[in-house]
């Protein structure tokens, strides 16, 4: 099963693959993404590859209540 659905997050700082990670095993443990190889520290984005619509509902919900 590919990653066909994708979700853009506001996110800024370094380490933004790192908190990402954390947060998500923390909060949502059984999501299955993909994320960036890398981003650049002047983004003030990211875009997450997801395998459903479920899993992007699923992540947006969590991440109103929280922040990274």
């Amino acid at each position: 099963m590919t990653f066909k659905y994708s979700a853009t997050i506001p996110i800024s700082g370094g380490n933004k693959l790192h908190r990402f990670r954390e947060w998500a095993g923390e909060s949502l443990p059984d999501l299955e993404y993909n994320l960036p190889v890398q981003t650049p520290i002047k983004t003030e984005t990211m875009t997450i590859r997801l395998k459903s619509l479920e899993d992007r509902q699923k992540l947006l919900q969590k991440l109103s209540e929280a922040s990274l």
